[in-house]
């Protein structure tokens, strides 16, 4: 597990349409001392609020595949933005577009340790 606040002072969006996996990944992100933005379930839902809340978080977390939609606009929002984000996949590398695999990835189920090392490095 994490250490409890290793993530202190952080605001991470919570992109994700799973509830179950959505509730499970915001108490380990809370667990470890950060704010939860969301969590949203749907792209257009999530792109219409970060469009309108520029400085509500300062990180991200994005399932790939929302309700059958990719969260790829969202990415692009985010890395227009210099916003740093995670893509989260029950997949394997091959179910990001060949554009996206530069950024960082986690496998479901979470490894908690390469989670919280994506969303902190630079």
């Amino acid at each position: 597990m994490g250490q409890s606040g290793e993530l202190q002072g952080r605001r991470i969006l919570v992109v994700e349409d799973d509830y179950l996996v959505a509730q499970s990944l915001c108490a380990l992100l809370e667990e470890a001392g950060a704010t939860i933005v969301g969590p949203f379930g749907w792209a257009d839902e999530a792109l219409k609020f970060v469009e309108a809340h520029r400085d509500a978080f300062d990180s991200a977390v994005l399932d790939v595949d929302l309700h059958g939609e990719k969260s790829y606009p969202i990415a692009d929002w985010l890395a227009g933005r210099d916003v740093r984000f995670v893509f989260t996949t029950g997949y394997g590398a091959d179910a990001l577009d060949p554009g996206y695999l530069r950024y960082p990835r986690c496998q479901k189920p979470f490894d908690v340790r390469n989670l919280f090392v994506a969303l902190t490095s630079s």
